[in-house]
């Protein structure tokens, strides 16, 4: 498995020196945390993150269609403590002062940084989708953030009738994990053919088209007849409302109504980065793809779900990777050299059942022409493709992923 570290840092001056703080301990700043300590065992690195135990995205459409408990997503930070001596504090961050440099906490303690990662994930933007805010999704769930949501919608799953229908809404990109909604599907699917194979899903699309479809649609022909239907915005238009209470859900041209109802909104840069004046009228970090230092304060470097980095897809895959492309570039900037050129890597499995899964790879590169990142290859599993050794294949990296990033 390539790391895209670009070639690291040479170590040649380094500063044994420097405080770093990581903001977010999910997959892209757990990983930060622990390339940089790693990097450079001299640096002092603290990881502010409110939970004590993560809940990985990663896994939960598994736990959603009961193939797997809460228990399979916790991932503890003891390793990274323990082995590394890297500095975990549990609290929520209340704001930053760029200007001084610090980072003021809930309780309004403050952390002092030389260098500053903010790895905040996603938020949602409630306002887009009429009928549909926090206060609904307590009853009708995203399940976009691993926890509560979770297992909400495999609560609802169980209790459903045979013969009813889950109707899922897929929002427009950019968004987390782009084949997320119909890997959920698939393994939603799995579950209602064992348990109440009268039932149907329907997926909502806001989009014309999705990550990896012609080998999800071969799989849901082989494997799940018709009990799975996809339809675009070219059909049915885009969707302009939410009758929560009713599990209703409006489009320009029709009206449905579902037994379980599961709204993925349309989102945006975790709501730090946003109140930080790190986000541009998009709603996400664009960043220099080179270090992934906020375009807007050099001392900052944004990762993760939340930046800018096209072409790279919003994965924990590409939060992993562009994590120590980060790491390494710090460490050579803290040392008085210029960074490495990257070489990021995304590879993405989604399971169709449990013993079959998809996938598909991006490698990208640095342009200096344009200072961008560009695409220097790609692949994916063909609709045909041998399902059960990817399967296997996506149960290794599952393993050596968790291993990689919180180290056991």
């Amino acid at each position: 498995m390539g790391w895209g570290l670009g070639g690291c840092a040479s170590g040649k001056g380094l500063r044994s020196g420097g405080r770093v703080v990581v903001v977010g301990g999910g997959y892209g700043g757990a990983t930060a945390a622990r390339y940089l300590k790693q990097m450079n065992p001299g640096l002092t690195i603290t990881l502010i993150e409110p939970q004590e135990t993560y809940l990985s995205c990663p896994g939960s459409n598994e736990a959603v269609a009961g193939l797997g408990d809460m228990g399979t997503l916790a991932r503890s930070y003891d390793w990274l403590r323990r082995e590394l001596d890297i500095g975990k504090v549990t609290a929520r961050v209340a704001r930053l002062d760029r200007q001084r440099r610090r980072v003021i906490l809930n309780d309004g303690a403050e952390v002092t940084y030389d260098r500053l990662v903010l790895s905040p994930g996603i938020d949602f933007r409630w306002e887009a989708i009429m009928g549909y805010d926090e206060a609904a999704s307590r009853f009708v769930p995203h399940a976009w953030k691993a926890g509560p949501q979770t297992a909400l919608l495999a609560r609802q799953i169980r209790a459903m009738p045979d013969g009813g229908l889950v109707l899922i809404t897929a929002p427009p990109s950019p968004y987390r994990c782009p084949p997320g909604p119909y890997e959920r599907a698939s393994l939603i699917a799995y579950y209602l053919k064992k348990h109440k194979p009268r039932s149907k899903i329907l997926i909502l699309d806001a989009k014309t088209r999705f990550s990896k479809q012609p080998a999800f649609e071969q799989a849901w022909r082989e494997l799940y007849g018709d009990m799975v239907e996809w339809v675009s915005s070219e059909k049915e238009g885009r969707l302009e409302r939410i009758d929560a209470a009713g599990r209703t859900v409006e489009t320009e041209f029709d009206t449905f109504r579902a037994d379980v109802l599961n709204v993925i909104p349309p989102q945006k840069a975790g709501v730090l980065a946003e109140q930080s004046g790190l986000t541009d009228a998009s709603g996400w970090c664009p960043v220099d793809p080179l270090s992934f230092a906020s375009v807007y304060d050099p001392a900052v470097h944004v990762i993760g779900d939340a930046c800018q980095a096209d072409p790279m897809p919003k994965s924990a895959f590409s939060a992993n990777s562009q994590a120590k492309v980060c790491a390494a570039a710090i460490v050579a900037s803290l040392a008085g050299e210029p960074p490495p050129d990257p070489l990021l890597i995304n590879h993405c499995y989604s399971f169709v059942a449990p013993d079959q899964a998809i996938s598909i790879t991006g490698v990208y590169g640095y342009s200096r022409d344009d200072g961008q990142l560009i695409v220097r290859s790609t692949g994916e599993t063909p609709p045909h493709g041998d399902r059960r050794r990817e399967a296997g294949y996506a149960r290794a990296w599952q393993r050596s992923f968790k291993k990689d990033v919180f180290g056991y």
